[in-house]
């Protein structure tokens, strides 16, 4: 039995129903000329969520993506220390002395599974220096995703490649050269690493790496010339945060900052969420609560989930890609 098959059998109610609902919107929405953007917060990457998302990439099912800094290189880590990674199952039962115990091996724990810091990081920041240093000497500025799509392109890295690269949604992206929004990434790991550089004096411009603000001046860019009423832009958000929350607000920019009276709301919205409203959580808001931003409208397909987005994601993508 399909995939598809198995789900639309069995997923009937509550938030399999959801599941359901949300993934023949996306599906429509697609079908209608539409375009669409997936954003990705959490440890989307770490938890290997690439094997379909890269799949959705090679398919045409993405046409743009945003995600955190952590994601963007976390997907990299995979692809050329897969090996040296170590999960542990039972991370719930873990002393401090054990905890201690990891750090001083030099493996960062993301819940049950421990990146490792020389095999990974280490080595991906000794083949991205040298683009930020040659960027840097020649005067040029980069967003933090064309510095990965070059070091992926170039090829120096293949020999390491310790998973399928077809596995790598950043690979792919890179192929594709889909436009990716990285809010905020001075918060990750390699954002860590650049500003230690600049402070040596390896890198002496710090906007070699160009900002956050400059990626929203970059998507309103993106967004004029791709959403029309016809061909509407959708928003597909796994988890919440910045990823989610920064680029959904182009749009009642572009209408209440830039007095833009014809660029088109979302034309379709879902979000897999396990953060609660009541808390106050922009991340947890039901997607009505959009409308009063100027988001969404009231006719714009809205669907929540409201579980775990590393069981579900992948299932939507099963459907959207009718598997």
């Amino acid at each position: 039995m399909k995939i598809t098959e198995f789900l639309k059998h069995n997923y009937r109610h509550f938030n399999a129903a959801a599941l359901i609902d949300a993934a023949e919107g996306y599906k429509s929405h697609l079908d209608n000329g539409g375009k669409m953007m997936v954003t990705l917060a959490g440890a989307m990457s770490t938890a290997e969520l690439g094997i379909s998302l890269a799949e959705m990439i090679r398919q045409d099912k993405i046409q743009i993506i945003t995600c955190t800094g952590a994601n963007l290189e976390e997907d990299v880590f995979n692809l050329v220390a897969h090996d040296y990674y170590e999960r542990i199952p039972n991370y719930r039962e873990l002393t401090p002395a054990q905890e201690q115990d990891l750090v001083e091996r030099h493996m960062n724990r993301v819940t049950d599974t421990c990146i490792p810091e020389m095999e990974a990081m280490r080595r991906i920041e000794n083949v991205i220096l040298e683009e930020w240093v040659k960027a840097d000497e020649a005067g040029e500025s980069f967003f933090p995703h064309e510095f990965f799509y070059k070091i992926l392109l170039s090829g120096k890295l293949e020999e390491s490649y310790q998973i399928d690269p077809k596995d790598s949604w950043l690979l792919e992206a890179a192929k594709k050269n889909i436009p990716i929004i990285v809010p905020g990434w001075e918060d990750s790991t390699l954002g860590n690493m650049f500003a230690g550089h600049v402070i040596t004096g390896d890198v002496k411009n710090v906007h070699t790496v160009r900002t956050g603000i400059e990626y929203m001046i970059y998507l309103a860019d993106w967004y004029t010339n791709n959403a029309t009423e016809e061909s509407t832009v959708g928003f597909f958000q796994i988890g919440g945060g910045i990823a989610g929350d920064f680029p959904i607000c182009v749009v009642p920019m572009l209408h209440q900052d830039l007095q833009r009276t014809n660029v088109p709301l979302w034309g379709y919205f879902c979000q897999i969420s396990d953060s609660t409203t009541s808390y106050g959580s922009y991340s947890g808001a039901v997607p009505n609560e959009k409308i009063t931003w100027g988001k969404l409208g009231i006719d714009t397909p809205k669907f929540i989930i409201e579980s775990d987005a590393t069981i579900v994601a992948p299932l939507v993508f099963a459907i959207v890609l009718d598997q």
